[in-house]
């Protein structure tokens, strides 16, 4: 029976050795056990790299004066924000809700205007209700350019059109 209990006590042995060593992290003994706690911080690839549209003009920068006209009388007075917003569109899902925030917040200082381009239905009355508010070149160019948001200064609309 001794030789029964010891021939047990070697095999479970045995195996118990074997389950640590091949648990066990051979890398570990070669890496700092510093309190490191997992996050390693890199240096930025790009840092050193000249940004490559630095020298050259912003293709917006003429568009951004301007929306095309003057702006409505109704919209004299305060800044624009302009939402071209299409249902179908994932980024105007996004910012709905924070530009509906914003209106709630601010809609005594700031005028805020959705264009509708979901459908050709809503489209042509989006467009007819574009040029009325002085929106209508604006909106022929970004109406394919779902969450778009603008923010228009009449006053620098109005210096422009002098």
């Amino acid at each position: 029976m001794k030789i029964q209990d010891f021939s047990r006590l070697a095999i479970v042995s045995i195996l118990s050795l074997g389950a640590v060593v091949s648990c066990s992290n051979p890398d570990a003994a070669k890496t700092n056990t510093s309190t490191n706690t997992g996050t390693e911080v890199k240096a930025n690839p790009c840092a050193s790299k000249v940004n490559p549209c630095a020298s050259r003009a912003n293709p917006c920068a003429a568009k951004a004066k301007s929306v095309g006209g003057p702006l409505a009388k109704e919209l004299q007075g305060n800044p624009v924000v302009v939402d071209v917003f299409a249902s179908w569109c994932p980024g105007c899902k996004n910012i709905a809700p924070t530009l509906s925030q914003l209106k709630q917040e601010y809609s005594d200082k700031v005028n805020f205007v959705v264009l509708d381009v979901t459908e050709q239905a809503k489209l042509q009355a989006t467009a007819t209700t574009a040029k009325k508010l002085g929106l209508g070149q604006f909106l022929e160019a970004t109406k394919s350019q779902t969450s778009t948001v603008a923010i228009v200064d009449p006053a620098t609309v109005s210096d422009v059109q002098k």
